[in-house]
């Protein structure tokens, strides 16, 4: 008997989570007010699909199951739809992006359940700083195996995901110089990283064993990898992304992962060996830290970690070079559109983190910044707001 069966899932099919922002409009400091809004949820079942986070400042989406970019887009409205309803109740606002920008971690309050009590006794003062904003998006594919060479192969665009993302250039009151601050606190847990060179479903098995037998994890939830494979799910998981100030934007991402997903498992582009992930943790700082415009370093085919043979290009134009390829994984219009818009934000360099910089700028205040995002997060028209 497997002892972590991997539970298989029809291939490409992709769902997404996004962590949102819960604040007051007084100051749209963050409000603890997620308790009270999930109970104003309607209708009932939807409950469901909205869930609690580690502080009372957060809130989950979490889309059902797709195959179409346009679908999702259509049930993150819905999902939007009540959650305005509820904060409307409680005089509160909702927004996206990856890190409130002048919260103080030190009075956020842990959202009460055994886990997130657990959590907050294990990780201390680290459990609150988690009060972060991420999208993790979803991908099925049909057995361990695969879920393994996916797992690798989405890491070779992990700063694409980063870059096209990135939401948090202010935390704690200032400007990080990052475009993805978020990025370095989620950093800071145990197991954070990337998954081992693992490369068959029994091998992680055996791996996975180990640990929870000398009690270093209880679950798959205990990696904070920054992509995992998910069993119970029949899923490969990308967390890397801030959550995005808009759902078209956060369904486009989406799309991008089925897409990128439909060429690494027809095509297997990739031999996983050691020198798999050595320019990982450059490339993983430089979109974090200059998002589109980051540099981007590739090894040279046939040259391994003894040889010095590397290329770098921007970001941007490593990501508009691989939406055009995958143009011919498109299953529809809707795809093309998607491809089309990221490609948009990549040539003109304007990610979220670009826009709330230019709206402070014009503003002058970070909770003017605050105000503005949850109107363009919340209303469909985004009140005349356009940010790509």
């Amino acid at each position: 008997m497997e002892s972590l069966p991997f539970a298989a899932s029809a291939p490409f099919t992709m769902g997404i989570e996004l962590e949102l922002q819960l604040v007051n409009r007084r100051n749209y400091n963050l409000a603890t007010d997620a308790l009270d809004l999930l109970a104003w949820i309607e209708p009932l079942e939807l409950q469901n699909q909205i869930k609690l986070e580690i502080t009372q400042g957060m809130i989950e989406l979490n889309s059902g199951i797709h195959t179409r970019v346009d679908h999702l887009v259509d049930e993150l409205k819905q999902l939007r739809a009540a959650l305005v309803r509820g904060a409307w109740r409680l005089n509160i606002d909702v927004a996206g992006g990856g890190a409130h920008p002048f919260q103080s971690w030190s009075e956020q309050r842990i959202t009460p359940s055994e886990r997130f009590n657990e959590l907050h006794e294990k990780y201390g003062y680290l459990a609150k700083t988690f009060t972060v904003f991420g999208q993790h998006i979803h991908v099925g594919v049909e057995n361990g195996d695969d879920a393994l060479y996916l797992t690798h192969g989405f890491s070779r665009y992990v700063p694409h995901f980063i870059a096209l993302s990135a939401a948090s250039p202010f935390y704690q009151g200032v400007d990080t110089a990052f475009d993805s601050s978020r990025s370095n606190v989620v950093r800071a847990f145990p197991l954070a990283g990337t998954l081992p060179l693992l490369t068959q479903w029994h091998e992680f098995e055996a791996y996975y064993d180990q640990l929870k037998n000398v009690g270093v994890i209880g679950s798959m939830k205990d990696f904070y990898w920054d992509i995992r494979p998910k069993p119970e799910f029949g899923t490969v998981e990308i967390r890397v992304c801030d959550t995005p100030l808009t759902i078209e934007h956060a369904a486009d991402l989406g799309c991008y992962a089925q897409l990128l997903a439909r060429w690494i498992i027809s095509e297997r582009p990739f031999t996983i060996d050691e020198d798999f992930y050595l320019l990982y943790q450059y490339n993983r700082f430089e979109a974090s830290r200059y998002g589109l415009g980051g540099q981007i370093a590739r090894q040279m085919p046939g040259l391994g970690a003894s040889t010095v043979g590397a290329h770098k290009q921007t970001i941007a134009s490593d990501i508009l070079a691989h939406l055009q390829d995958l143009k011919r994984f498109a299953q529809n219009d809707a795809d093309l559109m998607a491809l089309m818009r990221l490609g948009h934000i990549a040539s003109e360099g304007v990610n979220d983190a670009a826009w709330l910089r230019k709206t402070f700028k014009q503003r002058g205040s970070l909770n003017d910044v605050m105000r503005i995002s949850s109107e363009v997060w919340m209303d469909e028209k985004s009140r005349g707001l356009v940010i790509h």
